[in-house]
């Protein structure tokens, strides 16, 4: 699990970049940014803290100057898909970098990646809320609630450690119900009989005061 003070490499440096960076520091993490052209750094607010180097993403050496030995999380936010999945896939492989997303501008390809274990997202659903939901995947994202406030609809990502579990064992106790699996960017209704696998995203309903007892049982589950 992610907690405030994770060193955080976002690279390119756009609006989105930029958004995220300032959404990153403000959250409590450190924060290096990559771009290559100094100018982008000129979106960036005058009292931000983090680091900004002008460099690669696909760039080991870059990379490194960036802290991504280090980092706990990894944004490639360029205008290129194919940098940003060699960057992502780098960060992955090279860096061991757990939490990683890449910006795809192609919904096809996207999928693709997914499958391949890299968390994507396609432009027409970018923003800066749904990077932060995926390079902070413990974080329980409330998306609906009933009039009287005490039903809720949450958007949850399941820990690697839940690789293997079937997702029936979150209806057991009767306080959670499965309402859709999103996998490899496909989402399916119920999905409550299926096998987890790294990268699930889950839209579960329950009670409001039972919020804090679903990271409960995912995090003491997921340690079994």
């Amino acid at each position: 699990m992610l907690h405030r003070g994770v060193h955080v490499v976002v690279v390119g440096c756009g609006r989105v970049g930029a958004e995220l960076g300032v959404a990153l520091e403000m959250n409590g993490h450190t924060v290096a940014i990559l771009d290559r052209s100094e100018r982008a750094f000129r979106r960036l607010p005058e009292n931000w803290a983090g680091t900004a180097i002008v460099g690669s993403g696909f760039d080991r050496d870059d990379l490194t100057r960036a802290g991504a030995t280090r980092a706990g999380a990894l944004a490639a936010v360029t205008s290129g898909d194919n940098s940003n999945i060699l960057t992502a896939r780098i960060a992955r492989e090279n860096f061991h970098i757990p939490h990683v997303v890449a910006r795809i501008y192609d919904p096809r390809r996207a999928q693709i990646y997914q499958r391949l274990g890299i968390p994507t997202v396609a432009t027409v659903t970018w923003t800066t809320d749904q990077v932060m939901r995926r390079l902070f995947p413990e974080l329980t994202v409330e998306e609906w609630h009933d009039q009287t406030g005490q039903i809720v609809l949450v958007e949850r990502m399941l820990p690697e450690s839940w690789g293997g579990r079937r997702l029936a064992e979150l209806e057991t106790t009767g306080r959670f119900l499965v309402v859709s699996v999103t996998r490899a960017g496909v989402p399916r209704l119920g999905g409550s009989a299926l096998v987890c696998q790294e990268g699930d995203v889950l839209h579960l309903a329950l009670a409001k005061e039972d919020l804090g007892e679903l990271d409960r049982v995912l995090d003491l589950a997921g340690r079994d």
